[in-house]
């Protein structure tokens, strides 16, 4: 009788542990169970978010005739009739003729051509700039910077600038003759004026009106070996974008001039660079010569309710562009680069 109360008793109290265990064990499990859905949940959350960020500003018209965009280095001469914004004549400017005859040779070598020609390919699944067929071209040797000659300061534009070229192009050069190249970027007409003002050793730009004015004025000159001041060795293409919507249907346009026309007609939004840069000139060219749209401000003043004169660079005009629903022309080396950063320049 005895050893039936002890089984008993024993049993008992090994139901009571087993109960007084299982609430414990659920206390430990619940916060495991939703420790796990955070984590599946901000899992999921990920591609609505990179969805919302797809940008609604797209290429439209490329690749037309009359949007190729060619770009030339010039040296600038130091006996140049330098003057300030006044006109009044500067004294006493250096340029470093030495470096920037270096500068130039490197992008006109085999290096330099290729790596100018490959940029992009890999990041962007295109080509941002090609080679010219005709491109002068240099075979000889690159003289090593000196104490005196080492600084090098290169006026260009903001299209080769924020495409990423010249961060691509430069540290080669840099670290191979020990330069150090200070970057003044800006529209064109902007960069140009910097080097009339003395400011710059070198020019790399792309309107070839302005730079023929600049070559005829006096303030380029010409390289040793090479046959004239301008030396065109890259191009790309403009493109016309806009919204993904176009509602002018630009893209439907049998060429760029017709899509600009139907622009105009519709009085849709476009964001022009206004700043007198080679992207701005093109444009100009494109618009009906009836609208009679020029750099003047007047010219244009009656057309304020879509026309856009930002008197900014390529990188802000695109932002402009995708914040206002508007339409834009753009070197497509920018374009592709404001695109892989997600609207961000």
């Amino acid at each position: 009788m005895k050893k039936l109360l002890a089984t008993l008793l024993i049993a008992l109290m090994t139901l009571g542990l087993v109960a007084g265990c299982a609430p414990a064990q659920e206390a430990v499990e619940a916060p495991v169970e939703e420790a796990a859905e955070e984590v599946v949940a901000e899992e999921v959350v990920e591609e609505p978010i990179e969805e919302a960020a797809a940008l609604n500003t797209v290429i439209l018209k490329e690749q037309d005739d009359k949007m190729i965009n060619t770009y030339s280095v010039i040296a600038v001469d130091p006996e140049a009739p330098f003057a300030d914004a006044d006109g009044n004549a500067v004294e006493d400017v250096a340029i470093n003729t030495a470096g920037a005859d270096a500068l130039i040779k490197f992008l006109l070598s085999e290096e330099g051509l290729k790596l100018a020609g490959e940029y992009g390919v890999e990041q962007y699944g295109d080509y941002l700039f090609y080679v010219k067929e005709d491109a002068p071209r240099y075979e000889g040797e690159i003289a090593a910077a000196t104490e005196e000659t080492k600084v090098i300061r290169l006026s260009t534009t903001t299209s080769v600038n924020d495409s990423g070229l010249l961060g691509y192009l430069l540290p080669a050069f840099e670290n191979a003759y020990g330069y150090t190249v200070e970057v003044q970027s800006a529209g064109t007409g902007k960069a140009i004026a910097a080097a009339k003002y003395g400011n710059a050793d070198l020019i790399l730009v792309h309107s070839k009106s302005q730079e023929e004015a600049f070559v005829e004025e006096g303030f380029a000159r010409v390289l040793d070996g090479f046959e004239g001041e301008r030396l065109s060795f890259l191009y790309n293409f403009f493109v016309l974008c806009g919204p993904s919507e176009d509602p002018a249907g630009a893209a439907a346009a049998a060429d760029v001039l017709t899509a600009f026309a139907s622009i105009a007609d519709g009085k849709y939004t476009f964001i022009s660079r206004g700043d007198a840069s080679g992207t701005h000139t093109k444009e100009l060219s494109l618009w009906p010569e009836e609208l009679g749209i020029t750099a003047e401000a007047d010219s244009f003043a009656g057309y304020t309710d879509w026309y856009v004169s930002a008197n900014t660079g390529m990188g802000a005009c695109l932002v402009m562009a995708e914040e206002m629903g508007g339409y834009i022309l753009t070197d497509k080396a920018t374009f592709l680069t404001f695109v892989a950063n997600g609207g961000v320049m």
